[in-house]
């Protein structure tokens, strides 16, 4: 999955997830029962779960562009920690 494919994922799971849990309480508050209103949230737990965990298609529109490996060992990767220190001027 691409990084814009997992935004897309976490805004997805988070309007689903309210959806459900919006409209569970308000079952569950006009019904009456505990049980039904947990119920619908877990039932839209388990579709959430499904739209988004799963490596969907739609999900890798931006596939990311690797480098090729030759051209890797041609630059190396600069040292971490080396610092120059060049002499500031006296004021």
């Amino acid at each position: 999955m691409d990084w814009q494919g997992q935004k897309v994922t976490e805004q997805l799971m988070q309007i689903v997830l309210m959806v459900f849990a919006m409209g569970a309480f308000l079952t569950g508050y006009i019904m009456g029962s505990f049980q039904l209103m947990m119920l619908i949230y877990a039932g839209g737990v388990v579709l959430t779960t499904l739209i988004t965990i799963p490596n969907w298609p739609f999900f890798n529109r931006h596939s990311l562009k690797w480098l090729d490996p030759s051209v890797i060992q041609k630059h190396p990767k600069p040292v971490a920690g080396f610092i120059s220190k060049k002499k500031l001027p006296k004021k």
